[in-house]
């Protein structure tokens, strides 16, 4: 079986150090990404911005250039405002912004799931705010160990989408929903993983295959059937969010937006067993907004692909505690930890245990280093939890 496709690696700088986004983006050299928009001209009126394509300042926002005036519908005043939506606001904003997924039978199978390339790094772009306060050191490097097999007992999986040029795939973590406990239909992955970002729509036929490989049957290269890839179903993505700072502002590359790299899914089984995705799985994890930073220690989980990965194993950096790193001091400073996993991993859910003991979910991956060293995540505070409210309670 061909190598599963993973990211469209994008490159920015860092005290020396080359960071690449493990993103999952479609096939070709381009990965759907490209470079990251020169910094807006704060002199630029308004107006112009909305008027199609400048930049400029939109109450306390200030855009990257190109924004379609079709994308700034429903757009908050500041982004200080958005911590205060409601769920009317974050219904109004996904009306301006909808995403269209259809279920096509049959679609995906083991060809289609392995068919896909990596893309190769974009230029360096943006620069951490280290000068800030608000980035430390780049931790030492953890090295990924395999997550025991069954892959049935844990509540990772992989997604995989098209767009356009190809398609890609991400990894994502069953989450606990807080509407309808025990009955969770959600998936937490990347904002990359559903959104190109600034200019971009939704990718298509975007699903979450919990429990990807559980048996090994694709490992090592072998051909699989698609009842050894997909144990426990292939999941259509129903509904989606991702943050208004995504979809506004994202790319190829890894800059402020990255600090609001995380998306949700409302996803259902098309052979409708009626069993929820949580009831199928046999679990689910709760997600843990404003986790206090001196008191995480997280795992990143994920199926990175590069050598000495191949994208059919699911494995673990045990991190520690997170460093930070910002690009935008405004804004919480993404989760760093030691990992040498490669693209693939994206959206791969970062777990850590309460002061219950219990394990929850802290992050997602979002970007990690050239070398393969390191990886970061956004931390998950108002707007994340936010946006979980309001998936949950969607109809």
């Amino acid at each position: 079986m061909p190598a599963i496709h993973r990211s469209a690696a994008a490159a920015v700088l860092a005290a020396g150090t080359l960071f690449a986004v493990t993103a999952c983006g479609p096939d070709g050299p381009s990965g759907g990404g490209g470079t990251a928009a020169p910094p807006p001209s704060t002199g630029t009126s308004a107006s112009a911005a909305a008027a199609g394509g400048g930049s400029g300042v939109i109450g306390g926002i200030t855009l990257p250039t190109g924004i379609p005036t079709s994308l700034l519908e429903g757009l908050p005043k500041s982004w200080d405002d958005l911590t205060r939506w409601k769920f009317e606001d974050w219904d109004n904003w996904a009306s301006k912004h909808v995403f269209n997924n259809p279920i096509v039978k049959d679609f995906w199978n083991p060809d289609k799931m392995g068919d896909s390339k990596p893309a190769d790094p974009a230029p360096p772009t943006a620069k951490p705010a280290d000068d800030a306060g608000v980035t430390d050191p780049e931790p030492a490097v953890v090295k990924a160990v395999p997550v025991p097999r069954p892959y049935t007992k844990q509540p990772s999986g992989k997604v995989f989408f098209s767009a356009e040029g190809g398609r890609g795939n991400c990894s994502a973590t069953v989450v606990q929903d807080p509407a309808h406990p025990g009955k969770s239909n959600l998936v937490w992955t990347a904002g990359h993983c559903v959104h190109p970002g600034k200019g971009g729509n939704y990718f298509k036929d975007l699903v979450f295959v919990p429990a990807y490989n559980n048996s090994g049957a694709s490992s090592g290269g072998k051909k699989a059937p698609l009842a050894d890839l997909a144990p426990l179903g292939t999941w259509w993505a129903k509904d989606v969010v991702t943050s208004p700072q995504w979809l506004v502002e994202g790319g190829g590359t890894g800059d402020a937006a990255n600090q609001y790299d995380f998306a949700i899914m409302r996803v259902s089984n098309q052979t409708d067993s009626g069993k929820s995705l949580e009831e199928t799985v046999g679990g689910a994890v709760p997600v843990w907004f404003d986790a206090p930073r001196d008191k995480v220690t997280a795992t990143a989980v994920g199926y990175p692909l590069y050598k000495p990965f191949d994208g059919q194993e699911l494995y673990k950096c045990e991190g520690g505690k997170p460093t930070r790193l910002s690009f935008d001091p405004k804004r919480p400073s993404m989760l760093t930890i030691g990992c040498n996993m490669t693209q693939g991993s994206s959206g791969g859910g970062w777990f850590a245990p309460m002061p219950d003991g219990k394990l929850a979910l802290v992050s997602n991956t979002s970007i990690g280093t050239q070398d393969h060293t390191s990886l970061s995540g956004p931390y998950l505070e108002t707007v994340a939890k936010q946006a979980l409210d309001w998936i949950a309670k969607k109809k």
